[in-house]
């Protein structure tokens, strides 16, 4: 702050350099002075001065005059000293206000004139001189020429958060907040954050850059970014806020990354056969670091299967059966069973899947569903009874009554001692063989289910007797032959 002292001399004999700018007049005895200081024009000028004295005085009479100052600007002037010099045949009787005389001068301080305020020093005294008294005062002030320079420090301040634990496929949000916590303007604030390896933003990128702009003393602003984990873990992140003016500042947060991992295992039979029940247990397990929330166990039925019952609440609909595990904790497991009937021979593909938030697995079971190859062999023989020397004819009839193809079924016929053999016809156009009593037919390949074959064997009655007609039928299903046997009765 710089202070100029100014100084102003006023006299009524023409000791100012502005004496063409004064105002004298005379009223009712008194001679008024009235001056504009510095520029003698009171639009330009920042002090009126007036000073009032008798015009005339009787030698040795008492008589008073007075000093007047105005501010005339339009801002405060401070710190005045008026200085009179008296003339030196000139005696001071009083002062108001007390100018403190020290011999032929006084001073007055004045501390501050407002716009338009004004200050006036009267002073009383005579002289026993006869002669003209010349005035003179002296004015000195400051003008104060005042600025502010404001020395601020600004200060940087991040904050920075993202969710303490999330699974491998959510969002990761993050938020920075940068504030300007000093004083000043923090100017050109960016914060920049390089992730740690793991993370990525959605388009692939390992960084972000939050540009925050100019922040005032206190202002804050906020940034807001998604990311995503690219595998399990804890990681920390950190990002640092700078401005143009080189204020840095940092922040770190961590998060941990988990995953509920889901294993499915199916058990069921190898083989079972048709119109037989299958009996599944499905164990879902978490084998992960982080619950399993929402879990939903489905088994999808094959086709050539039926539902016949399901446990653990599981229900069917729409060719499938569905059960709500909810959430399973990292570790936990459940099992549940569900029963099908086999309707059609052949491999029967039961599948099953699981899924949860961020979590599925499925697997499958094969049975091998077989049929029942349950082969009737009936012998029936025409005529009976019949006479020595006559003949008679057994029809020999294998009907399928399983749910499998018979395979490679054989017939063979033993023929008592009472009967010879004159001939015999099957399925396989090949002639039977005969050996002595015994006729053994060509395989017959295959027999669907409820398909029938038939066997003839033609024979003669050679002694009366009770015969007895043996048939003997075999077939890769069965492990020992069936017996069949017909009677004939044979008469002289």
């Amino acid at each position: 702050m710089k202070r100029h002292h100014w100084f102003l001399t006023l006299g009524l004999v023409g000791l100012m350099t502005q004496a063409a700018s004064a105002q004298v007049t005379r009223t009712a005895g008194m001679k008024r002075d009235v001056r504009a200081w510095p520029t003698g024009d009171r639009n330009t000028s920042v002090l009126q001065i007036e000073r009032m004295t008798p015009a005339e005085v009787r030698i040795n009479d008492e008589f008073t005059y007075e000093i007047r100052l105005t501010n005339i600007s339009r801002g405060r002037l401070e710190e005045f000293t008026l200085v009179e010099q008296f003339p030196v045949t000139f005696k001071v009787r009083s002062m108001t206000p007390d100018g403190g005389a020290a011999g032929a001068q006084a001073s007055w301080a004045i501390k501050s004139l407002e716009p338009g305020g004004s200050a006036s020093v009267q002073v009383t005294g005579s002289t026993d001189k006869p002669e003209q008294l010349d005035w003179c005062a002296t004015i000195t002030f400051k003008t104060v020429a005042c600025i502010s320079t404001a020395i601020v420090e600004p200060r940087l301040v991040v904050e920075k958060t993202m969710p303490p634990e999330v699974t491998l496929c959510q969002d990761i949000p993050i938020r920075v907040r940068v504030q300007n916590a000093g004083s000043g303007i923090a100017r050109n604030v960016m914060v920049t954050d390089n992730l740690p390896e793991g993370l990525a933003t959605p388009d692939g990128k390992t960084g972000f850059t939050f540009r925050a702009g100019d922040l005032a003393a206190g202002q804050a602003k906020e940034g807001m970014v998604t990311v995503r984990a690219t595998r399990t873990g804890t990681f920390t992140n950190t990002c640092q806020a700078r401005e143009d003016g080189g204020l840095t500042a940092e922040a770190s947060a961590t998060t941990v990354v988990r995953q509920p991992v889901l294993t499915i295992v199916k058990n069921c039979p190898d083989v079972r056969y048709v119109g037989r029940p299958i009996d599944y247990q499905i164990t879902v397990q978490n084998t992960g670091d982080a619950p399993a929330v929402n879990t939903i166990l489905i088994d999808q039925l094959p086709p050539g299967a039926s539902f016949v019952s399901a446990d653990g609440g599981g229900r069917m609909a729409q060719g499938r059966v569905t059960w709500s595990l909810g959430t399973l904790a990292p570790g936990a497991s459940q099992t549940v069973g569900v029963q099908l009937q086999a309707n059609e021979i052949g491999k029967l593909v039961n599948r099953a899947m699981v899924r949860a938030d961020c979590a599925e697995a499925a697997t499958e079971c094969q049975t091998e569903v077989k049929g029942i190859s349950a082969i009737l062999i009936e012998v029936v023989d025409s005529p009976d009874p019949v006479e020595i020397g006559g003949e008679t004819t057994y029809t020999i009839t294998v009907t399928n009554q399983g749910s499998a193809v018979g395979r490679n079924i054989k017939v063979e016929c033993i023929l008592p001692d009472s009967e010879d053999f004159v001939s015999a016809g099957g399925p396989i156009d090949m002639p039977a063989a005969v050996e002595g009593k015994t006729i053994r037919f060509a395989p017959l390949p295959s027999l669907a289910p409820k398909a029938r074959a038939t066997w003839t064997v033609r024979v003669r009655g050679v002694k009366a007797d009770d015969a007895r007609f043996k048939t003997l039928m075999v077939s890769d299903f069965m492990t020992s032959p069936v017996e069949e046997t017909e009677s004939t009765h044979i008469y002289e």
